[in-house]
């Protein structure tokens, strides 16, 4: 026969509370006590026990890190959707309807327009609307970073590859692996990064600085200048072959003067931001604060219109903004009450001489380049810079 069996059976428990049982089937062995086989379960029970508390945990953790990373991955999208670049002019529906063309598609895509436009809005949106809303986006200022290191900035190097390369480090475009890249201010990048840029537009390869092994990148690429390019291109400093690579859809964002009916839309949208930011009370712009943005011609766009309103708000005491609060570049005409004398020749001889110098700021004083935003010959810049006294010299 088979002897007499004996059952020992303990609680697994979670605290107080009562989570399952364990229980093992043993020989009946006089020599060895029950109370022995108990408490070495109990051991093992309260070791289990442990063990499932801790998956638990660490599974509802997981679940609470999902939520939130699929929360801020809403919001992102949020963020950046189309709705996100405000403007109901017909210029910015054209630049809408661009984008959701283009965002479909994987093609290379060249944002152009003064600073301060909201290129990199354009890119973002391209890229949380893309089928690669879920890869990285990463951003490269390409004038922000010194000649000598943009090429490792973008292709990474190899340890060693030059003083104070001490580990190996990988560049932006293998971050961006699966997702978008944004090269903003492509212009100011040197000939010979040039050259390694269109290879990784053609072949989707590099290799890092230093290095021998060739990578492969799935990257779309998405670039943005305030620069002529088509200038640049005549004058030998930007590679032509390079620039049709580029420019294979081209979206043009208008300066702020060209979308007037914008003006208003982006002042109260900042104005409600800024004053939520700050705690403010401020609820709208008076008559006069609006005709003063409405007359002035914004050399600095949307980023000048967005500094110019969170100062405003900043600066204001009472529920609404008066022209008082804007700044001195935009009362000048205004508030002098200068404007109403101007004879015509004059207001015009003064906003020329305004349009001559913005146009020096955005060129650094290259009068070919200025010449030509204003649509007008260098001869007849010339003449009139020096007829109110505008010297060119000063933007270079």
């Amino acid at each position: 026969g088979m002897g007499e069996v004996s059952l020992i059976c303990v609680p697994v428990q979670k605290g107080k509370r009562v989570v399952g049982a364990l229980s093992v089937d043993r020989a009946y062995d006089p020599e060895y006590p029950l109370e022995a086989g108990t408490k070495l379960l109990s051991v093992v029970a309260t070791m289990l026990a442990r063990h499932a508390i801790n998956l638990e945990t660490i599974h509802l953790e997981k679940e609470a890190l999902r939520a939130e990373n699929k929360r801020l991955r809403d919001e992102l999208e949020n963020k950046y959707r189309i709705n996100n670049i405000i403007g109901n002019s017909n210029k910015m529906r054209e630049v809408y309807q661009m984008i959701s063309q283009v965002s479909r598609s994987n093609a290379t895509v060249l944002i152009r327009g003064e600073s301060g436009t909201g290129k990199e809005l354009v890119a973002n949106s391209i890229h949380y609307t893309s089928t690669r809303s879920k890869g990285p986006f990463v951003k490269v200022n390409c004038a922000a970073i010194p000649n000598n290191l943009i090429e490792s900035e973008l292709f990474g190097h190899e340890k060693g590859a030059f003083t104070g390369a001490v580990k190996q480090k990988p560049g932006r475009f293998e971050l961006a692996h699966k997702g978008t890249i944004f090269l903003d201010e492509i212009g100011s990048i040197e000939p010979d990064v040039q050259v390694r840029l269109l290879r990784v537009l053609q072949e989707r390869e590099f290799e890092r600085v230093g290095g021998h092994r060739t990578l492969k990148v799935d990257v779309r690429i998405i670039a943005a200048t305030n620069k002529n390019l088509e200038q640049a291109v005549e004058e030998d400093s930007f590679r032509g072959d390079l620039y049709y690579r580029l420019n294979v859809f081209p979206i043009y964002m208008p300066p702020l003067r060209e979308r007037k009916t914008d003006i208003l839309l982006l002042a109260d949208f900042f104005l409600e931001r800024y004053a939520e930011e700050n705690g403010r009370e401020v609820k709208r712009l008076s008559t006069p604060a609006i005709d003063m943005l409405m007359v002035y011609h914004w050399p600095g766009n949307v980023r000048e219109l967005e500094n110019c309103i969170e100062r405003a708000v900043l600066l204001c005491e009472e529920g609404a903004i008066h022209s008082y609060h804007l700044p001195p570049t935009l009362q000048t005409g205004k508030e002098s009450g200068t404007l109403p004398d101007l004879s015509l020749e004059d207001a015009v001889g003064a906003l020329e001489k305004e349009m001559i110098i913005d146009s020096l700021k955005n060129t650094r004083g290259n009068i070919t380049l200025a010449a030509e935003i204003l649509k007008t010959t260098v001869r007849k810049f010339a003449y009139k810079a020096k007829k109110y006294g505008v010297d060119y010299r000063t933007y270079r």
